[in-house]
């Protein structure tokens, strides 16, 4: 059995195939950053799965692609937790980007950008994957994620930016007691993914001018940081991939072509075009 995962910091998707590459079942976890969760948090999150604890013995390799996997000691220890749950497995962990290039270009020449809970982006030149900069995390970077518009609609409303009528259904949607706020953002084990949750609000009112503004400052604040930095990035296909590009690709095209950059593509969840790749790759 040959297990794919495409883990981000809220949630990971995992896929099992047979040794004829045919999908035997799909399971979900809690998300497995390995740079911001311990080892004992990571396997927790694993072994409360049953269909991945039930088929350990019969898992012969697993391809981990995940946020927080795109530096060495963050992915030595996912490594380590996923040897441990799985002792008679070949273990791959790469960062999702790699998952991503997959998905949206098949491998292909192309710059893919990730807007999910967190953000990031790469080139990659049909063999090697390139990064305009590594990328530091939710409190540092993660342009136009959902974290970031997160924080950005909790600091609208906090200094009184955000319109009235808005701001009152955002209050009663969501605890936003400022103690409460604060021990999910410091003593809670995912930030990013409390934040990120805050994001969802925007569907609501993405019409509004207020919420259009917002969103296609974040895209430029990405696109500009992100993206126009490849050489090539009005050359070749640019494809985005997650919740956030999906939803508010209009806003997103709209800001894009004000820099000459052509979508190719945008795609929610990546995980079924990772396991066309695989089933004639691996």
């Amino acid at each position: 059995m040959i297990l794919i995962a495409d883990g981000g910091s809220t949630k990971a998707d995992w896929i099992a195939l047979d040794d004829q590459k045919k999908e035997i079942f799909r399971t979900r976890t809690k998300g497995l950053n390995p740079a911001i969760l311990s080892e004992s948090q990571l396997e927790n999150r694993l072994v409360n799965n049953f269909d991945l604890t039930k088929n350990v013995d019969q898992v012969s390799a697993v391809y981990f692609y995940g946020a927080g996997c795109g530096t060495p000691k963050p992915n030595a220890k996912l490594e380590k937790v996923l040897q441990k749950i799985f002792p008679n497995a070949q273990i791959t962990v790469a960062e999702d980007m790699l998952a991503a290039v997959y998905a949206a270009s098949g491998g292909a020449e192309a710059i893919v950008c990730i807007l999910g809970t967190g953000s990031n982006s790469c080139y990659y030149d049909g063999k090697k994957m390139y990064q305009n900069v590594p990328s530091l995390g939710y409190i540092l970077m993660d342009e136009a994620s959902g974290n970031y518009f997160g924080k950005k609609l909790i600091q609208d409303y906090y200094y009184k930016r955000m319109p009235e009528a808005i701001a009152q259904d955002f209050a009663q949607k969501y605890n936003l007691d400022a103690d409460e706020v604060k021990r999910n953002l410091y003593q809670e084990d995912s930030p990013n993914a409390y934040l990120g949750q805050f994001a969802e609000f925007m569907f609501d009112y993405k019409e509004e001018p207020y919420m259009h503004q917002l969103i296609a400052n974040g895209f430029k604040e990405f696109i500009e940081t992100r993206v126009l930095p490849y050489p090539k990035a009005q050359e070749v296909p640019v494809y985005f991939i997650g919740s956030i590009a999906y939803f508010f690709r209009q806003v997103l095209e709209e800001v894009a072509k004000k820099y000459g950059i052509t979508i190719k593509d945008v795609i929610r969840r990546p995980i079924d075009r990772l396991i066309a790749y695989h089933q004639q790759n691996s």
